[in-house]
């Protein structure tokens, strides 16, 4: 099985670049940039990776952000996850990058995304890696400065696929943000937003019918809305589901209780990402391996889970259809 995942062309629609920075180049940026992180060398951090919820990791997410600094941090981030995609196969990925968690510290926006985009477009001529860029905006933070950020991104929206919406859930519905989205669709920008991973079922609801999101990250906890469920199958809305950063957050308590089969079974257009794999033990191929020996998939799952994960991508119709003639 393990081969099989290797070799099958997959997308990856759920991956926080600032989530790939693994420990060895947070240590080699801080040196650069002489930025003070509260770690003294690569394995205290790696134990500091052990978390009870989502606000622990968030902690040290933000903490591992500050060392990004310039245009050149962010390219060279952001292709040594295009490296790993090429080794793992990944012919598509859609990644999300967290603006206000950077200009916040005074770097310029226009660092962020033009050294993000760089990379993603070498990464298209020198890998063959297809990619868009999703701008997410801080939940935890006010609509108003989600606002600001949206009015933000428009000189730079050549290299912005679309919007999304991240951080903490908990007391952050999407309600919070429906001018914002409703400003971002009128922009041209496809809409996504984290909802059902803290939040309960209701959560999924206010992402779809208040600010009319293309698709669901996370999503694990529609099961306890049936009327949610059906809508879901019947409308196709895909799930962007990341199963070892919900067994690392604690989610789910074990993944051979992860619902992911059980939603698959049902018709729903289920996906497999990494979410933040620096941080959660494993890139995309390592999370499929994860479901396929947990859930009992087999090899027509995965094949279903990788055409899904081209379904619901924003690549054309047509590029769609020739991966998944492929596969």
């Amino acid at each position: 099985m393990k081969n099989f995942i290797q070799n099958l062309p997959k997308a990856e629609l759920h991956l926080h670049i600032e989530g790939t920075l693994e420990p060895e180049l947070m240590f080699k940026l801080a040196k650069k940039n002489s930025i003070k992180i509260p770690y003294q060398n690569v394995d205290d951090v790696r134990k500091a990776y052990e978390f009870d919820s989502l606000q622990p990791f968030l902690d040290i997410y933000y903490a591992g952000a500050s060392v990004l600094i310039t245009q050149e941090d962010f390219y060279d981030l952001t292709w040594a996850y295009l490296l790993k995609c090429k080794d793992q196969n990944i012919l598509h990925v859609e990644i999300f990058f967290d603006p206000q968690t950077h200009t916040s510290r005074g770097v310029a926006f226009g660092d962020v995304v033009e050294g993000i985009s760089e990379a993603l477009n070498d990464g298209h001529e020198k890998l063959g890696i297809s990619s868009f860029l999703i701008m997410s905006f801080l939940r935890h933070l006010s609509e108003d400065e989600a606002i600001k950020t949206l009015k933000e991104s428009l000189p730079y929206k050549y290299f912005i696929k679309g919007v999304g919406l991240d951080s903490s859930e908990l007391g952050n519905p999407p309600s919070k943000f429906q001018k914002v989205f409703r400003m971002a669709k009128n922009a041209g920008y496809k809409c996504v937003a984290h909802a059902g991973e803290e939040g309960d079922a209701s959560y999924i609801k206010e992402a779809i019918e208040l600010l009319g999101v293309d698709r669901i990250d996370h999503g694990v906890r529609c099961e306890e809305d049936r009327e949610l469920m059906k809508r879901l199958k019947d409308e196709q809305i895909p799930l962007t589901m990341c199963p070892l950063s919900n067994l690392k957050l604690k989610v789910v308590g074990d993944l051979k209780n992860y619902n992911l089969k059980k939603l698959l079974e049902y018709g729903l257009c289920v996906t497999v990402n990494s979410d933040d794999p620096a941080y959660f033990g494993g890139y995309l191929n390592e999370n499929y391996e994860a479901m396929a020996k947990s859930l009992n998939l087999s090899k027509e799952d995965m094949k279903t889970i990788s055409k899904n994960s081209f379904k619901a991508s924003f690549l054309d119709d047509e590029d769609i259809k020739k991966i998944i003639y492929e596969i």
